[in-house]
């Protein structure tokens, strides 16, 4: 069955655009606020954002944070000015640094990823114009915008809400059946968890998200708890598969997150082998599982 296609929608100045394959990765949606010329998150659809830039006024670009994903047409915008947390200056900054924030190694994978993120994702070192960051209040003259801190995906990961007409974007906290990711070097689950409550607790007509459904009309819904309780489902389901020793390799192969084997393995091994470690590290701090060389096991 064909899948209903996503559709354009405007809300005032603040235009919902949205990307290839139902903003499904390496796709996001984009967000557009007309008359201040605000481009936020440019991955959504080239050929639609090269329209936009031509025939509308595209003042500056805004990332939620830096992930592929989200500045994958950042290419067509080069000569206009980029705004980004102070806190992920540093992958934009350099292909190999920005490998090291999805905190991967050398070898096989590795190559595979940097040539991905230069060729597909348009990659080039950029110094952002000037920083984004929590509580700031920006008037952009059509609409008031408040810049919200939700680390946790990234550290640096912004939500907005558009006050005057009660829009919420909440960038990749995307409420998807996947769940939450928090795979990165430096991303938390704890931090993660904060950061949806944080995000559910404000209140707001529309919820804009990056990915999949993109636009809720109705906030008040179970999703938020569905979607911070796949966390707690992938714990105790780790912990199941631990009550045996297991390797991270064995790990991998038990396809805790995606379910299923994959392809590329590059890509999606790397993201089981991303989450299990964060989930593992959190396990061992809290005494639940030990490590024996290199293995993992649960504790009784």
């Amino acid at each position: 069955m064909e899948k209903e296609r996503i559709e354009e929608v405007h809300f005032g100045p603040v235009w919902f655009i949205p990307g290839e394959n139902q903003g499904k990765y390496p796709f996001c949606h984009s967000l557009y606020i007309e008359d201040a010329g605000i481009l936020i998150d440019p991955a959504s659809d080239r050929t639609r954002l090269a329209r936009l830039r031509d025939e509308n006024r595209v003042n500056a670009v805004w990332l939620s944070h830096v992930h592929e994903d989200h500045f994958m047409h950042l290419d067509l915008f080069d000569d206009l000015p980029l705004w980004v947390s102070e806190k992920e200056v540093v992958p934009l900054s350099d292909i190999d640094l920005f490998l090291d924030w999805y905190g991967m190694d050398y070898g096989e994978y590795r190559a595979y990823w940097r040539q991905m993120i230069q060729e597909q994702f348009h990659f080039k070192p950029r110094k952002p114009a000037g920083f984004l960051q929590g509580g700031q209040i920006l008037d952009l003259g059509v609409q008031t915008v408040e810049v919200i801190s939700t680390p946790g995906h990234t550290p640096g990961h912004l939500g907005f809400l558009f006050r005057e007409i009660g829009i919420l974007f909440i960038g990749d906290y995307d409420l998807a059946p996947f769940g939450p990711y928090y795979g990165d070097a430096h991303s938390s689950i704890e931090e993660t968890i904060e950061s949806v409550l944080r995000l559910k607790q404000i209140p707001a007509n529309i919820l804009i998200s990056s990915h999949e459904k993109g636009v809720f009309q109705n906030t008040q819904m179970p999703l938020w708890d569905d979607y911070l309780n796949i966390i707690s489902k992938r714990e105790q389901r780790l912990l199941e598969l631990l009550k045996k020793p297991r390797t991270m390799r064995e790990i991998i192969e038990a396809r805790i997150v995606y379910g299923k084997p994959r392809e590329p393995k590059a890509f999606f091994d790397l993201g089981e082998q991303a989450i299990m470690k964060k989930h593992l590290e959190r396990l061992i701090r809290s005494g639940a599982v030990v490590q024996k060389e290199d293995q993992y096991v649960r504790k009784e």
